[in-house]
């Protein structure tokens, strides 16, 4: 396979740049968000990446078995995790604690690594609580179920969202329900299926006519919602351009999420229901408008549909992506994630084209220009785009758009990406999120 050398090559980049990070990167500081000159920087508005920071660490030792990076990754997990666990504010938890604590209770299922009876204990505890923490924040619509809120409120929701539902799913694997304030028991499989189900209706469009840019498998950042009925009331964004365009990375969160909860369903006996059903309806929806209609010709995309200097690129979707044009900001942190949701459609569906066009996704990403082959750039993945509304992303000397700079979830997810290719080499099954052996340590 070409790619197995840029694997080895991707690795041996990432240990140099965990090394150094983490090196310099105190456990008192605030976390690293995205690199700025080639150095990692908090961004204050929530705290979301501390996860992908450490979780990297557990990916290089799941990749390359040094045990450096699994120690440093249990310690800063343990050693900085554990009030995180019962945020109440965000609907982060799927980034934040899946990343570690999950990553950590998946890797010591593995043949080889020793068992340590407190030690799952204590990974099975934590997904526990985090799962029913993330559930407890909930707004309920009626017959249809809810959703777990964002962090602007009970009247919003994210597609970010349904990564987090990875957080109830092992919550629910490992025996945890919610308690109500009358001791009344909520499952949490319940409300990972009102959730998925109300992301698939509000954030998720089917081409059906729901408004005029109503186009299959364009991907609303945001859903707003009366939070006095429960009325559905528009589409909204944060990080996009519009409500009617596609925020880029909102979508690669779909692809991705979707996929991941079409898998968790079959594991869990349950590919027959409805939840099921309508995940698999918006993974290929996103899927196929990621390929068709959202990226350049090479599947890396700019980091949204409707962002006004693409005009002044001509015909973009039938070009390679220019990170260096002057004109608009590519994302490869929506490459990557996407990458991985097409890899794992595809084969759960065993249709090739989404398998290929993870691969060639792949293949671009492990190269130049992504790949940060800099030892003094701390990023490994290159041209990630943070919040381009805000103006959060650092523009280099010489240049009129970000370009150049790294994010926690870009080298994060490029990590998780390599690993996927990495076991389609071996000819093996893709890791999941939940351990081919789940269930609670007895």
């Amino acid at each position: 396979m070409e790619l197995k050398g840029a694997l080895t090559h991707l690795w041996q980049l990432s240990e140099v740049k965990l090394l150094k990070l983490s090196e310099r990167h105190q456990e008192t500081e605030p976390p690293p968000v995205h690199t700025v000159a080639g150095q990692y920087v908090p961004r204050p508005w929530t705290d979301w990446t501390r996860g992908f920071h450490h979780g990297s660490l557990l990916l290089q030792f799941e990749a390359t078995g040094d045990q450096r990076f699994f120690d440093l990754g249990r310690v800063r997990t343990l050693g900085e995790m554990g009030e995180h666990l019962t945020d109440f504010a965000v609907h982060d938890h799927g980034f934040n604690i899946v990343s570690t604590y999950g990553n950590l209770w998946r890797l010591a299922h593995r043949d080889g690594m020793p068992e340590s009876h407190f030690e799952l204990r204590l990974y099975e505890q934590a997904l526990r609580v985090s799962g029913a923490v993330q559930a407890k924040r909930w707004s309920a619509l009626g017959e249809e179920g809810g959703y777990i809120y964002s962090f602007n409120g009970p009247h919003s929701l994210f597609v970010d969202s349904i990564r987090t539902l990875r957080s109830l799913a092992l919550g629910h694997l490992l025996g945890q329900s919610l308690r109500d304030e009358a001791g009344r028991a909520i499952s949490l499989v319940e409300r990972l299926r009102h959730h998925l189900l109300s992301t698939a209706r509000y954030n998720v469009f089917y081409g059906e006519s729901r408004d005029i840019y109503d186009i299959r498998g364009r991907v609303a950042h945001e859903a707003l919602f009366n939070s006095e009925d429960g009325s559905f009331r528009a589409p909204s964004t944060q990080q996009g351009y519009s409500p009617f365009s596609t925020w880029s990375r909102g979508l690669a969160w779909a692809v991705l999420g979707f996929a991941e909860q079409v898998e968790f369903l079959r594991h869990i006996g349950a590919d027959g229901d409805e939840a099921s059903h309508r995940a698999l309806q918006a993974a290929t929806a996103t899927a196929d408008y990621y390929i068709e209609g959202a990226s350049a010709a090479d599947g890396v995309p700019y980091w949204d549909t409707a962002a006004p200097g693409l005009s002044e690129i001509g015909d973009w979707k039938t070009l390679p992506a220019d990170p260096f044009n002057p004109y608009e900001p590519v994302d490869s942190s929506a490459a990557a994630i996407a990458a991985q949701g097409l890899l794992r459609l595809g084969c759960y569906l065993g249709e090739r084209r989404y398998v290929d066009a993870g691969l060639k996704l792949a293949d671009v990403l492990f190269r130049t220009p992504y790949l940060s082959e800099s030892p003094d750039h701390e990023g490994l993945l290159l041209h990630g785009i943070y919040h381009r509304p805000r103006g959060w992303d650092y523009i280099p000397p010489g240049h009129t758009v970000p370009c150049g700079e790294a994010t926690m979830w870009g080298d994060y997810h490029a990590r998780e990406l390599a690993l996927c290719v990495g076991a389609l080499a071996k000819g093996e099954r893709l890791p999941t999120f939940f351990s081919p052996r789940a269930g609670p340590t007895p």
